[in-house]
């Protein structure tokens, strides 16, 4: 099994030195790469929450640039009937306050998630993530591969120039294989 990497644009407040907001969203359509269609079902984080390993929270998947872990109780992790909800307090670091700025302006360009696909359904082009073993969230910079969701800090709807974002990450997911 691969490592895969989804991003989305989804709802993020930042409180203070806090961000909040949602990693993933359940039963929301995305086209990834063009290539095909994914969703995300209820309960697919349940066992990875359970395990209680050590989950992070990066800035765009950069393992230097960790934000939070669930090992330290910096990052909180639930799902519940939307998603992946997330809380995670901000470090006074130059990543952290660079993070927190982009926030406030509404800047940012949402959230992805690294993962292990460990149960998925498969018809077509359709794929069904149903349960996965979660490395880590991440706070995207740029665009995000989920389209129709929004970041809020301020607004921000996701457009079309994730698509070049999405192929990237699926060549880079293809040539691991």
């Amino acid at each position: 099994m691969s490592r895969e990497r989804r991003s989305l644009a989804v709802e993020i407040r930042a409180k203070g030195r806090t961000l909040e907001g949602y990693a993933a969203t359940f039963n929301k359509p995305a086209e990834i790469g063009g290539r095909f269609v994914e969703t995300i079902a209820p309960g697919a984080f349940a066992a990875s929450l359970r395990d209680q390993g050590d989950i992070l929270a990066l800035v765009d998947h950069d393992p230097s640039r960790v934000l939070a872990r669930t090992r330290s109780g910096t990052l909180r992790l639930a799902e519940d009937t939307r998603g992946l909800a997330f809380t995670l307090d901000i470090p006074d670091t130059s990543a952290g306050r660079d993070v927190l700025a982009l926030a406030e302006r509404g800047d940012l360009g949402g959230m992805s998630f690294g993962f292990t696909a460990l149960d998925e359904h498969r018809d077509g082009n359709v794929r069904e993530l149903r349960g996965v073993e979660l490395h880590e969230i991440s706070v995207v910079l740029a665009w995000p591969a989920y389209d129709g969701t929004v970041v809020h800090a301020r607004s921000f709807e996701a457009s079309a120039p994730f698509r070049a974002y999405a192929d990237r990450a699926l060549k880079l997911l293809e040539l691991s294989r």
